[in-house]
């Protein structure tokens, strides 16, 4: 079951509400301590003092402790109260793939992604407009063996993704991740994964990445586990690539190709080469022969 974590604006006008600490973006109640220290320096020091909080166990997906855990109990609550709210009111559950239905968080989420995600994502993921992000969209959903879900692999409608297990007990329900992909190449390509990288969720820690990079979740064991989420969008990025019609640096599948269509001009390169030195050779045989004392007796 998909529950969408950006609260309805009705739900939001409830007064019914349990926590007002979601609805704020208060520092010291969102993050962990190592994560707000990073934020404190300033100029060239904040790149290095970003990097510092990373770990990349998976080239191009890196972890980082974010979320305060008393923080994402909070909001383990809410999510359940607002699941609750939506039964008896008749109300639906807005997918996350719609887009919509952002109610009493969008403040605080537009103020995580420009100061925070964005400073993040420029550093580390540049080359797919991680500099210029300017619009998202977050959900919260939950694992368990009685709330299947499948997630077989795929690539996310954004920019940049945004994963923080926010805990509760549970078994199982690893990630695992394949390679990237380019729009163009999202549903097929000649370049498959043979082996995947797999990452077990912690509480409280973030797992960021391209959008484009493919990736899906192992069955839950036992127990539950939400999962929040947001993607990043970049506008002028997606400008940019809808006029590039080159082979894209971050897509496997393009790297692939290109590999494959240099290999095809060496191999011709190399071909004509050998001909070129084959009639080169033949054309000395021959004038070799024409002038020899043999051939010069005959024409004499």
């Amino acid at each position: 079951m998909h529950i969408l974590e950006l609260l309805a604006e009705a739900y939001f006008r409830c007064p019914k509400r349990i926590f007002q600490d979601p609805y704020t973006l208060n520092p010291k109640i969102f993050f962990q301590p190592t994560f707000l220290e990073a934020f404190r320096a300033k100029g060239k020091n904040l790149v290095t003092s970003i990097r510092s909080i990373m770990s990349e166990p998976v080239p191009g997906v890196y972890t980082f402790n974010m979320l305060n855990l008393n923080f994402c109990q909070k909001l383990i609550h809410e999510v359940k109260h607002f699941e609750a709210w939506a039964r008896n009111t008749d109300s639906s559950i807005l997918r996350p793939n719609t887009g919509n239905g952002y109610g009493g968080m969008k403040a605080t989420l537009d103020k995580l992604m420009e100061d925070y995600i964005s400073l993040i994502s420029s550093v580390l993921f540049p080359d797919v407009g991680g500099g210029s992000l300017d619009s998202h969209h977050g959900y919260v959903l939950q694992y368990g063996r009685d709330k299947v879900i499948k997630e077989d692999l795929h690539v996310d409608d954004s920019e940049v993704t945004l994963h923080v297990c926010l805990g509760n007990q549970f078994a199982g329900g690893e990630l695992l991740f394949g390679g990237q992909r380019c729009k163009d190449h999202v549903n097929g390509g000649t370049h498959i994964e043979k082996e995947f990288d797999y990452l077990l969720p912690v509480g409280g820690q973030a797992i960021i990445h391209r959008g484009c990079r493919l990736y899906g979740a192992k069955p839950i064991k036992f127990g539950h586990r939400y999962n929040f989420f947001m993607w990043f969008k970049s506008s002028a990025f997606r400008e940019l690539q809808a006029h590039d019609k080159g082979f894209k640096d971050f897509c496997d599948e393009c790297q692939s190709q290109k590999i494959a269509r240099r290999n095809e001009w060496v191999a011709a390169k190399k071909k004509v080469e050998e001909m070129q030195l084959l009639e080169s050779l033949s054309k000395d045989y021959y004038e070799s022969c024409l002038f020899s004392p043999c051939c010069l007796f005959l024409w004499f």
